[in-house]
């Protein structure tokens, strides 16, 4: 398979034309999960992108509704498991090993921006693959990097949430050890089912797993550290599945010497050019991110211990939601374009 752009791609500066004009394709690649969905959903209404083919090997020839059974009404595509026609940007949807894969035995054209939604480019030393380098995709860290790449690697849910309440630390180079616990919905395990992911076994239960030793944990060390510098800084991370579908909820604690005023105002000038990422005051919950691509963050204080709470959309912020975040600003669009959503808060 061999895929063009169907025009160069340039940075749209007239925002009518951005609202009223579809002026780039995009093609996603292993559509059938729940990023997939999202990710559909979200192209379909953005506007200044046309979603030009879906592809899935299980699902080829059925009418997109039928899987995504939310979008009955909104499209008239049907899952393809051949992609022919050219794209813009093309997002890899597909299970974690697959994408590396993929790309070695199909042709995609250098000039077509990829987005891929596995862990399989998000270290660095996995980053490369021929002639393409992948960017580590989360906007509060490297913005400038992601307007520039024309591959980018997709943040981990967990990892999305963990570094977002750490960075601003690290960045003024007073993170120390942290220990950090999180909970997460049942969507975060993927749609096949398992034991873990069946209803009867989720409802009115919660169970750690994978402690100490989360798949993400790498690529925030690698983050943080690209900050800070310090190789001695490390993160120790319990993480939780809970009895709900979506949403995650971190929280951090580790040893602060600064007042809480003070480590607040780090927080609010580090975030101060970045829109999804909000620091409150007021204790935050999970229903106030779910459907949107905000992360709300909290900090308390007791003492020299200092608590820090994350929340996030683990399908939006954590997946497909920042896919689009990536999108938008590799193609000059405005950062929100697409992503402006009402939380599901009751």
């Amino acid at each position: 398979m061999h895929l063009k752009l169907q025009q160069p791609i340039k940075k749209v500066d007239n925002m009518e034309n951005k609202l009223n004009k579809s002026i780039f394709s995009a093609g996603i690649i292993g559509a059938a999960g729940y990023t997939g969905g999202e990710l559909i959903r979200l192209l379909l209404h953005h506007p200044a992108v046309t979603l030009r083919f879906v592809h899935s090997n299980s699902q080829s020839g059925r009418p997109i509704h039928l899987v995504h059974t939310d979008l009955i009404g909104e499209t008239d595509l049907v899952f393809t498991d051949i992609t022919t026609e050219p794209v813009d940007v093309l997002f890899l949807c597909l299970p974690h090993g697959e994408a590396r894969q993929w790309l070695h035995i199909n042709s995609i054209a250098a000039t077509t921006a990829i987005i891929d939604l596995s862990q399989d480019f998000r270290h660095h030393a996995n980053a490369v693959i021929g002639d393409r380098t992948f960017v580590y995709g989360l906007p509060e860290l490297q913005k400038e990097k992601i307007v520039k790449a024309r591959q980018i690697a997709n943040p981990g849910c967990f990892a999305t949430a963990i570094q977002l309440a750490l960075l601003p630390l690290a960045d003024a180079g007073i993170l120390g050890d942290v220990y950090t616990t999180g909970i997460t919905g049942s969507t975060g395990a993927g749609q096949a089912l398992s034991q873990t992911t069946h209803f009867s076994w989720r409802s009115g239960n919660i169970q750690s797993y994978k402690a100490l030793q989360h798949q993400h944990l790498q690529e925030v060390q690698e983050s943080l550290q690209q900050l800070q510098g310090n190789d001695g800084m490390y993160v120790h991370f319990v993480p939780w599945r809970g009895d709900f579908t979506r949403g995650i909820y971190c929280s951090s604690i580790l040893d602060g010497g600064l007042p809480l005023e003070e480590v607040k105002q780090l927080y609010r000038s580090y975030y101060q050019h970045h829109p999804f990422t909000q620091l409150s005051d007021e204790p935050i919950h999970l229903k106030q991110v779910v459907n949107t691509n905000k992360c709300l963050i909290q900090l308390e204080k007791q003492g020299n211990k200092l608590a820090i709470h994350a929340t996030i959309d683990n399908l939006l912020k954590g997946a497909s939601g920042q896919a689009i975040q990536n999108m938008n600003l590799m193609l000059g669009l405005e950062e929100t374009a697409g992503l402006k959503l009402k939380s599901l808060a009751f």
